[in-house]
């Protein structure tokens, strides 16, 4: 028995080395941690269980008979996140670039049956070279494998992609897929087709951190919700972000101990709104001033940032944040920031979070390049996933709201449930010069009778009285006690039950 004990041991130590300690050595000198080092940070200690260590891949074309390494290119198991169990798979770099193979996808997909199975979440570490080419076709149908149950979770567990390293051509649809996308500065870049592609087909000569690396995805083409500069942090951040998350679209949202009084009043925000209806202020202020302990995970920071989304606690359960954000472009709607929003939107709603907005939008952006590139399909997409979500959805009207971005930002209308407005808020079609303006076309050649004509615009409709008075608006609150009326909404909404027509699927214009 001894014997088989010891063997057991060595093939464990094999095993765990993956590639064999140079190529270890070559992963630390790129700044990167190995496969089962960053499982290590991201699980809390010694509970990871790893599934299929000894498994090897098939092949026998090109040499490879002669190239078996335990695990294939990719560890996989499960552990707990401050208690909570989760399903993880990391891609080991050191092993064949930590290319996917049938048995590398066959690993995977045991994790992922067995997430959806048992209704937990999903982390997937990705540092790879793409498909294993000397597998072929064996190896796209791997992929296959992998994206067909990426689909079957969507919406009723969450589905985290971390990209650590490279991560290119069928294995950039995975992380596609799923709820959040977080890169790592520097070390870690996605793409279709890799430079030497794109300089072939296109003519276009560009890097890797160019064409994919965290500061595109973030910043430009809207792929990745957060990236960080290494990857201890990184996972630390996963970490953090799994707390807000509920196992399941069935489960309880977390509820943590809380030391902060629901019933707080902060007596600066009523003067968080400046005189002059034309001057920014910084939103993320309110924010975090209503949020428990100023706590709050933001999504998607680097990108549209006249939108602002994220996470926080209120009474220590987990609510999901959108404001407008005066700092950039006023706060108006465009197409991105209408984008961010809408997939926000929509993935607080498949998982029973409680949506609480922040409204402060003189509406659309003007413009043809906004037209051109679809601000009206794109604007519907944040309308639509707003009157489709029915999760308790709390919206504070601090300032302007204008047009139809009044409606699409959790109105009534749209079946809001509580609608609040600080007595500054200002709800009319448009702002009072550009209304006036049309109003009385005809008496623009006099000065003094349009200035009294947009007081007069200005006192009937730059107050949220009107609509209040239609009950549009539930209650004007005064500004310091916005944290203990929301506090108080979401616990009445706490079992709130909405019916949908039956349907297959909706079909959100995308």
């Amino acid at each position: 028995m001894k014997e088989v004990i010891a063997e057991l041991e060595n093939r464990r130590i094999q095993a765990q080395l993956g590639g064999g300690q140079r190529r270890i050595d070559a992963q630390h000198k790129r700044g990167k941690l190995t496969a089962r080092e960053r499982i290590e940070i991201l699980l809390d200690e010694g509970s990871f269980e790893e599934y299929d260590m000894f498994k090897v891949h098939r092949c026998s074309d090109f040499g490879m008979e002669e190239n078996h390494i335990p695990g294939d290119g990719v560890v996989t198991g499960w552990g707990t996140i401050n208690g909570r169990t989760v399903y993880v798979f990391s891609k080991d770099f050191t092993v064949l670039g930590g290319s996917l193979s049938e048995t590398h996808a066959e690993k995977i997909t045991k994790i992922q049956d067995m997430a959806l199975q048992n209704r937990a979440p999903i982390i997937g570490i990705f540092d790879a070279g793409g498909a294993r080419i000397q597998e072929g076709v064996a190896a796209l149908g791997g992929y296959g494998e992998v994206f067909w149950r990426n689909v079957q979770a969507s919406g009723v567990i969450p589905q985290i992609s971390v990209i650590m390293g490279p991560c290119a051509g069928g294995d950039v649809y995975s992380p596609a897929m799923t709820d959040f996308i977080f890169m790592v500065r520097d070390t870690s870049y996605m793409f279709v087709t890799g430079p030497d592609v794109v300089k072939t087909v296109t003519n276009e000569t560009v890097t890797a951190e160019e064409l994919g690396g965290a500061s595109v995805h973030t910043m430009k083409s809207s792929i990745a919700d957060g990236a960080y500069d290494n990857d201890v942090d990184a996972l630390l951040q996963i970490r953090r972000l799994v707390d807000y998350l509920p196992m399941n679209n069935q489960a309880e949202i977390p509820e943590l101990a809380v030391y902060d009084d629901q019933a707080r009043i902060d007596n600066s925000l009523d003067t968080l709104i400046p005189d002059n209806p034309n001057k920014p202020y910084d939103m993320r202020e309110l924010i975090v001033k209503t949020l428990d302990e100023g706590d709050f995970f933001e999504i998607q920071e680097s990108f549209a940032g006249n939108i602002l989304t994220g996470f926080g606690r209120i009474e220590g359960r987990t609510v999901g944040v959108i404001a407008n954000q005066p700092m950039v472009l006023a706060g108006v709607l465009d197409s991105d920031a209408s984008r961010k929003a809408a997939r926000f939107v929509r993935f607080c709603d498949c998982f029973g979070i409680p949506l609480v907005t922040f409204v402060d939008v003189p509406g659309f952006l003007p413009g043809t390049a906004q037209e051109y590139g679809g601000l009206i399909k794109h604007g519907a997409k944040l309308l639509f996933a707003y009157a489709e979500a029915t999760v308790p959805k709390i919206t504070v009207i601090t300032r302007k709201a204008y047009g139809g971005a009044y409606d699409v930002m959790s109105s009534k209308h749209i079946r809001g449930d509580v609608n609040y407005a600080w007595p500054s808020a200002e709800i009319a079609v448009m702002g009072a010069k550009g209304a006036t303006e049309i109003i009385y076309r005809s008496e623009l050649d006099d000065p003094e009778k349009i200035a009294m004509r947009t007081k007069d615009y200005e006192d009937r409709f730059a107050n949220p009285f009107v609509a209040a008075e239609r009950g549009y608006i539930d209650d004007v609150i005064r500004p310091h006690s916005t944290r203990r009326r929301i506090s108080g909404a979401l616990a009445m909404l706490r079992n709130k039950q909405q019916e949908l027509p039956w349907k297959k699927h909706n079909n959100i214009p995308l």
